[in-house]
């Protein structure tokens, strides 16, 4: 790789963040040592940089010193980097000679107490990352066209209003559903809580827009089998389990859809026959959904008849379920007159179960609990709970008219055996309050089993190139500032694939997973980091390690040439195929070895 080395006149721009960089580093110190450091025309320091006036003083400076390459030393690139590599184009600069020194996180923050330290690391910092932009490429970011078409993996609640919001803007939306219907979950809930409003006449009217926009197709009893390409330009290949489980809501029937789509293709399946449907996409939304933790786990609780988790208790309460609205236990048919709910079965125990708290149990068997004395005027209510978690907007009002209205007894405690004992089932618990053991012989006891990821959600994220996180819920690609994306561009997130939620809060990250997508949608072209792997071809062995290690199979070996090519519409930056590279031919633009050593001689020259 070459240099041209034009990046002489450099400023530095040292922020106080407040009192988060300044409380522990000497502003003053580091900004007389850097201003004689060779390259700096430019030195100073400012209470916010990222300010109106800190940005100005930006501005003033680079048009009075003329410069050409600038130094923000402040917080991580996560934060601020988008918006001072602006701030350089708006004033004639490249963005990428541009670059940020993190003198916040990997300097003041680490040594609060410490303030000498603190003050000769960000010196070496700052000087570092000067040897790096005076050798930085001034490079273009590549232009992308774009499909204006989204896939949407998963028809509940989330995966319905984000197609409804992509389409209502204008916008071609396929809606993928392993089931055989739309809903999800949804649809076996008897009602909400706070509202109490029947579920399936609240999704019912969602599903009906969705199988009537003409902007959707609807592919239900269908999977993702396959994911190629990238943002803008994916080729998605659909598994089609059965023919009348597909629907275009454009053209009304499955014959008809099927001679819409690009390609069809029958293929074998060790479930019998299948069909391939071939779409090409610009983003894909995952609204994968979730699963409950069994209480066959469980085994201290009894596998029996009444002993119901939250979903079939739900199930059971619904107008048009089993029992026609009325609770009944499966052992004999009769009406439940004293019932045990158990919280937390599963959830928050890392042990045994899952480490994370469900969010959803508190509130819907408060509602569960209300519903059931509806029902059975003269029945007995007990709730085992570790805490109350009511922390949505009028959640904690809600529980406390479901206690009072429900008359339900609330022991705060753990619930260590229920077993059967003729008629009854005996539920030995104790009173953490009190101390003291409690046994309770009840109709029926419903566990509020932990929210777990959907079955297949690990397979699906590797089809997506995607991660999942240790409990296999789908990572989000930072959980403050790019909560609905993933780390593969064009891939967002929303709904429970994340992890639990509860419905209002599914249908709003359904929502910004779509503003994602629209924003996307329009733009003429789509810009990509240029800041990625590139090949010298007179080095290149064509070895092929690159190509093995990267997630993104953005390398490949052209067979004939024996040399690597790199795909930028692919390529995320992430430098393993730098790493792998023995012959040192792949290497990342503005992060290249000599930039690497120089970085790395300023550094261990600093004390």
């Amino acid at each position: 790789m070459t240099y041209e080395v034009n990046v002489d006149r450099i400023g530095v721009f040292l922020c106080h963040c407040g009192l988060n960089i300044a409380a522990s580093v000497d502003v003053d110190r580091v900004v007389e040592q850097i201003s004689k450091y060779p390259g700096v025309v430019h030195a100073q320091h400012y209470i916010y940089n990222c300010s109106d006036p800190g940005q100005n003083q930006v501005r003033n400076a680079i048009r009075q010193k003329k410069l050409n390459g600038i130094i923000m030393a402040n917080c991580s690139p996560t934060l601020h980097q988008g918006t001072f590599r602006r701030l350089a184009a708006s004033e004639g600069l490249n963005p990428f000679h541009c670059e940020i020194a993190n003198v916040r996180e990997q300097c003041s923050w680490p040594h609060g107490k410490d303030r000498k330290t603190a003050t000769l690391k960000a010196i070496a910092i700052i000087k570092a990352t000067i040897e790096k932009v005076r050798r930085n490429l001034a490079l273009v970011p590549p232009r992308l066209s774009v499909t204006r078409r989204a896939l949407i993996i998963g028809g509940g609640i989330a995966g319905m209003q984000a197609a409804l919001d992509i389409a209502d803007a204008g916008y071609e939306v396929i809606l993928v559903e392993r089931e055989g219907r739309l809903g999800g979950q949804a649809t076996k809930i008897s009602g909400t809580f706070l509202t109490l409003e029947w579920s399936p006449c609240a999704i019912s009217a969602n599903i009906a827009r969705v199988m009537s926009h003409p902007k959707i197709k609807v592919y239900t009893s269908s999977e993702l089998d396959e994911l190629g390409g990238y943002i803008g330009n994916f080729i998605v290949k659909i598994r089609r389990k059965e023919e009348r489980g597909t629907r275009n809501s454009e053209l009304g029937t499955a014959a008809e859809t099927a001679t819409s789509v690009t390609s069809v293709a029958s293929v074998a399946s060790a479930a019998g026959s299948a069909e391939i449907v071939e779409e090409n996409v610009g983003a894909v939304i995952v609204a994968a959904g979730y699963g409950l933790y069994s209480k066959d786990l469980v085994p201290e609780y009894a596998s029996d008849p009444d002993v119901l988790d939250g979903m079939q208790f739900e199930q059971m309460l619904s107008p048009d379920g089993p029992t026609g609205g009325m609770p009944r236990r499966q052992s004999d048919g009769r009406v439940p007159k004293d019932i045990v709910f158990v919280k937390c079965v599963g959830s928050r125990d890392p042990e045994r179960g899952v480490p994370y708290c469900s969010k959803v149990c508190c509130m819907y068997t408060a509602k569960q609990a209300l519903y059931f004395k509806r029902k059975v005027p003269q029945g007995k209510v007990y709730v085992f709970y570790m805490d109350i978690r009511a922390t949505g907007k009028g959640y904690e009002e809600f529980v406390q008219r479901a206690t009072e209205e429900a008359q339900i007894t609330y022991i705060r405690g753990r619930v260590s055996k229920i077993f059967r004992e003729g008629g009854k089932l005996m539920v030995w618990g104790t009173d953490t309050l009190t101390g003291k053991a409690i046994e309770i012989p009840a109709d029926m006891v419903v566990l509020a089993t932990a929210i777990v990821p959907s079955a297949g959600t690990k397979e699906l994220a590797r089809k997506l190139n995607i991660l999942t996180d240790a409990a296999g819920f789908i990572s989000e690609a930072h959980i403050k500032l790019r909560p609905v994306e993933t780390l593969t561009a064009g891939v967002y997130l929303a709904g429970t694939t994340q992890g639990p939620k509860d419905i209002p809060e599914t249908t709003m990250q359904a929502g910004g997973a779509a503003a994602k997508v629209i924003s996307l949608f329009t733009r003429e072209a789509l810009e990509r980091d240029p800041a990625i792997a590139c090949v010298d071809e007179e080095v290149c062995a064509g070895c092929g390690y690159c190509e093995r290690v990267c997630t993104y199979k953005a390398p490949t070996v052209d067979p004939i040439r024996k040399v690597c090519h790199v795909n930028e519409a692919l390529c995320e930056g992430c430098g393993a195929c730098a790493v792998a590279c023995p012959s040192g031919a792949m290497q990342l633009k503005n992060m290249d070895n000599r930039q690497i050593f120089e970085m790395i001689d300023v550094m261990a020259g600093a004390y």
